[in-house]
């Protein structure tokens, strides 16, 4: 893992899009070869620039993983993401924030289609 993790929790806010939740479960798999090992996660929000989760495993800020996300309409959207915050939250629990790299534009676009849903029906959560 790498040598910087924030544990604090007075960071500063720098999402470039509205997160909502979620309820749903990704599996991650690390891309350079490192690891093959698949973890399961946790969402907490998502919005069409990334994703929040929370997971057991200790992964590395700045890796790459390839996710395969189940999304509201039970479709899943294969996407890869780029590890950019970790807050350690307990003992061997780690909340994580991360951003699409590479999504493609259809994909993107059912995101912000329920970003949109969930505005309009008074669903927000940030």
């Amino acid at each position: 893992m790498s040598s910087w993790m924030y544990t604090g929790a007075d960071m500063e806010e720098r999402r470039k899009s509205e997160r909502h939740s979620l309820d749903s479960t990704l599996v991650i798999k690390r891309l350079d070869g490192s690891s093959g090992q698949q973890v399961s996660i946790d969402i907490t929000d998502v919005s069409k620039t990334g994703i929040g989760f929370t997971c057991d495993t200790a992964l590395e800020i700045g890796a790459v993983y390839e996710t395969f996300l189940k999304i509201w309409t039970q479709e899943t959207l294969h996407a890869f993401v780029e590890i950019v915050r970790i807050v350690k939250v307990a003992d061997k629990k780690f909340n994580y924030g991360c951003i699409f790299i590479g999504m493609p534009e259809m994909d993107n676009s059912r995101i912000m289609v329920y970003e949109t849903v969930q505005q309009m029906t008074g669903n927000e959560n940030r």
